[in-house]
């Protein structure tokens, strides 16, 4: 059996060949930049160039890619969206106008000049992902499933926050299923709300297998449950730091049991031991992280965590996990331990992926949870594998 699984965040999107006659260990992982750095590093050229542009495709994550659409139409150069496209900026394409980005229709983007610089949006790029690894001699086209992971706001309307419509998701997810693969699907059931998701299963050309998609800090979080030191501890806490949202999970036997969610650079080690601290004892209210610029907290479980009476308080993963490691103005006062599930941090999300896929798709959990379980292909070796 093999999955593709793809974790997309804003500094790199972080790939995972699993193969299921194979230790995890030896599975094949790609590190590369995310999408939207990759497009970011696009228009940032066509701007040196002075170079009109259109962006077309799908919605896909912001930030770094908005800040340079934004930045060449600041700069007095002509730059064209097409809907799918400018939502990636904002859901009200009059705002997205309103910066001076020109929305035109498919059929208007075909006929500007075949001169323009032409940047497609898309998170999910498997034709490219498949060409890579064919380089080296693997193919993609046996596949028995496919799972991606983005982070979505969602699509709020007109007036409401998206940081609130956000929570107001997570908060009905985990009231209908109490678990990290709560925020799994198999792409035809994606909640019509959640638009970036399904702007992954709309730019998944190329892919004749199922498609599981998924919220990315969920995925991270329940990656790291599978380092062996995080899943010997019944109740803990989890921050996944990335590189653009902090989010973290108590959890417990029975489930989550809280979280909150912050802007990793409205953060520093400070305000977030605070939060962890408070995410512990159960007295974090949603308006102590949603007026501070963060997406907002859930607290669920009544009974308190205390810290600091084992060797570490709180399991640490993502790419900023070095907010715990020095460089701040004092030694943290939690004690962290980073996860390193089956040896490599960065791929975290991929390993969550993974296991969702176990529970989205029951025909195919039995050999990933082996896998997960360090059961199977213990011994086999890469060259005894065709």
């Amino acid at each position: 059996m093999k999955i593709l699984t793809v974790d997309i965040g804003t500094g790199t999107q972080d790939i995972f060949l699993y193969d299921s006659r194979l230790d995890i260990e030896n599975g094949f992982k790609l590190i590369l930049p995310s999408p939207t750095m990759i497009v970011h590093r696009q228009v940032k050229e066509a701007t040196k160039s002075k170079m009109p542009i259109l962006l077309t495709g799908h919605q896909m994550g912001g930030g770094p890619s908005a800040w340079a659409a934004e930045a060449h139409a600041r700069a007095g150069l002509p730059i064209y969206a097409t809907p799918d496209a400018a939502a990636t900026l904002n859901d009200e394409l009059d705002k997205v106008a309103a910066l001076g980005i020109k929305i035109v229709s498919d059929d208007e983007a075909r006929n500007l000049p075949s001169d323009i610089c032409r940047i497609e949006f898309r998170d999910f790029d498997f034709d490219t992902i498949a060409e890579a690894f064919n380089h080296f001699g693997v193919s993609l086209r046996d596949l028995d499933a496919a799972a991606v992971a983005v982070f979505d706001h969602g699509a709020a309307p007109a007036g409401v926050s998206d940081r609130q419509f956000r929570f107001d998701y997570l908060d009905k997810r985990i009231r209908e299923k109490n678990s990290l693969s709560a925020f799994a699907y198999l792409s035809p059931d994606t909640p019509k709300i959640m638009s970036r998701l399904q702007s992954v299963t709309d730019s998944a050309r190329g892919l004749d297998c199922p498609l599981v998609i998924m919220d990315t800090a969920p995925a991270a979080v329940l990656g790291a449950t599978f380092d062996p030191v995080a899943a010997k501890r019944e109740r803990k806490l989890i921050a996944n730091v990335g590189n653009f949202h902090t989010l973290a999970f108590r959890l417990g036997p029975n489930g989550i049991e809280g979280l909150f969610e912050h802007h990793t650079g409205e953060i520093d080690l400070r305000k977030l031991e605070s939060l962890l601290r408070a995410l512990a004892d159960g007295s974090l209210q949603h308006e102590d992280v949603f007026n501070d610029m963060g997406h907002g907290a859930l607290i669920y479980g009544k009974e308190p965590l205390e810290l600091g009476k084992d060797d570490f308080d709180v399991i640490v993963t993502g790419p900023r996990r070095s907010m715990f490691l020095g460089g701040q103005p004092s030694a943290p006062t939690i004690k962290p331990y980073f996860a390193v599930p089956f040896g490599d941090m960065m791929i975290a999300g991929c390993f969550g992926l993974l296991a969702a896929t176990a529970d989205v798709l029951p025909n195919l959990a039995e050999p990933i949870r082996d896998s997960l379980a360090g059961k199977g292909a213990r011994g086999v070796a890469p060259w005894d594998v065709d």
